[in-house]
């Protein structure tokens, strides 16, 4: 069984195939220590067996650290909300539980969103340029949205990347993706829908970003607990970030962006933003899958590593604007242009290319399993491994849980707060108990 090697850092301010089935590893990560992980995926369909577990001999969590502490620089963190929810102590043991398959047959799924809209229905962007529906446990044949005819897909990180429904879809239809499209460059745009169908000549351009290069395009697109839109930008591509945009608070690539949709024309710039301009938060190299925990309001970031090491970022709900998450002088904890300095928010968690090779960010648990509340799922997309993060009782803890070998190109939630996984091989996954 191949080892992995996970280091848990602290947010602080401081000076980068898929079995039939998928199993649980149920192993601790202890700072600096290797441990061994299982296989996990499930279907009661025969030919689309659960990530099911192949697991070794559990031992006790021993890994903590300090919670993340408030900070005296601009980038300092806030304290935690008066009436935070309440979180799992301990992680489960994930031998009891399974990805279970529930759709195939997806074109290169890149990203899992639900409307919020009371409908229980679940969309599923497809890279190519459609938004499929899965609804009443079917993947229906007519797509929410076909743009083919304007997403640029040539490279492979590009294409229909984000979407996001605007908190009153049930009354405007309104929802947001980003795109590459003309010239590779990126493409924030609005759509309405009605029902089943949304109308492909209803396109509002909100926002285009120059790309220098095919990759790195980012991709993420949410709504925030404050009602604004959060963009996830990469650091326009190449590699080594030899435009230095990711430090640069003028260039919105290597960025999260935030605007107002609700105002102006296209969109208003918050006033609380901290350069005046379109950016909240910058030191990212390409932002893969950002979410915001619906319970805490907490911000998470997968951020994909150049050649080293992959990282998990984190922002307590409250923080101001003008995070440094301190690429490209950092790649994870290490120097990489640099050295650590004062001012860098350095990572949640990190893990070394030994191990994987591209990290998805996932989402805080919040469905109807409460041993799994308040948990942070996430995994890499060459291993699929899928680890667990949570803060307790002062402390850390980060685990590796399941080891699917599938292609994780996204995690998402419905409107009940389970949680899913896409594959590159066009699968959808649950989790659940065995």
């Amino acid at each position: 069984m191949k080892r992995l090697l996970l280091f848990l850092t602290l947010p602080i301010l401081a000076c980068g195939g898929l079995a039939d089935a998928i199993s649980p590893t149920g192993t601790p990560l202890a700072p600096n220590a290797a441990v061994s992980g299982p296989n996990t995926l499930s279907s009661p369909d025969p030919e689309n067996p659960p990530l099911s577990p192949n697991v070794p001999a559990s031992e006790p969590n021993t890994t903590s650290s300090p919670a993340p502490q408030e900070t005296s620089s601009s980038t300092s963190l806030t304290d935690t909300p008066p009436n935070p929810p309440i979180n799992a102590s301990a992680f489960p043991n994930s031998r009891d539980y399974e990805w279970r398959f529930v759709a195939g047959g997806l074109n290169r799924p890149v990203d899992i969103q639900p409307a919020n809209d009371g409908s229980e229905r679940l969309f599923i962007i497809e890279k190519p340029g459609r938004i499929r529906i899965y609804q009443n446990g079917q993947l229906l044949n007519a797509p929410l949205l076909d743009i083919t005819d304007r997403v640029n897909d040539s490279g492979n990180e590009m294409g229909l990347l984000g979407l996001a429904f605007h908190p009153n879809y049930t009354q405007n239809g309104f929802f947001y993706v980003n795109y590459t499209g003309s010239g590779g460059n990126t493409f924030i745009s609005r759509f309405q829908a009605t029902g089943n169908l949304a109308d492909a000549n209803s396109e509002s351009v909100l926002l285009t970003v120059d790309q220098p290069f095919p990759n790195h395009n980012g991709g993420a697109v949410t709504f925030g607990p404050d009602g604004h839109l959060y963009l996830g930008l990469g650091d326009g591509g190449s590699q080594g970030d030899p435009h230095k945009n990711a430090q640069n608070t003028n260039s919105r690539l290597g960025k999260i962006l935030r605007i107002d949709v609700n105002n102006g024309d296209p969109y208003a710039i918050p006033s609380d933003n901290p350069f005046g301009n379109e950016i909240w938060a910058y030191g990212l190299r390409n932002p893969w899958r950002i979410s915001f925990d619906s319970a805490s309001g907490d911000l998470w970031i997968g951020d994909v590593g150049q050649n080293a090491w992959e990282e998990i970022d984190y922002l307590p709900a409250g923080s101001p604007g003008g995070a440094n998450f301190g690429w490209s002088i950092m790649e994870g904890n290490h120097g990489y242009d640099g050295s650590a300095q004062p001012g860098l928010l350095l990572p949640a968690a990190e893990y070394s290319h030994d191990y994987g090779c591209s990290v998805t960010g996932g989402y805080v648990y919040r469905g109807s399993m409460p041993e799994w509340n308040g948990i942070y799922l996430y995994g890499d997309y060459c291993t699929g491994y899928i680890w667990g993060l949570i803060f307790t009782n002062g402390g850390s803890q980060n685990e590796l849980l399941f080891e699917t070998r599938a292609n994780i190109t996204s995690f998402g939630v419905d409107e009940s707060g389970e949680i899913y996984l896409a594959s590159d091989n066009g699968n959808l996954y649950l989790l659940a108990e065995r």
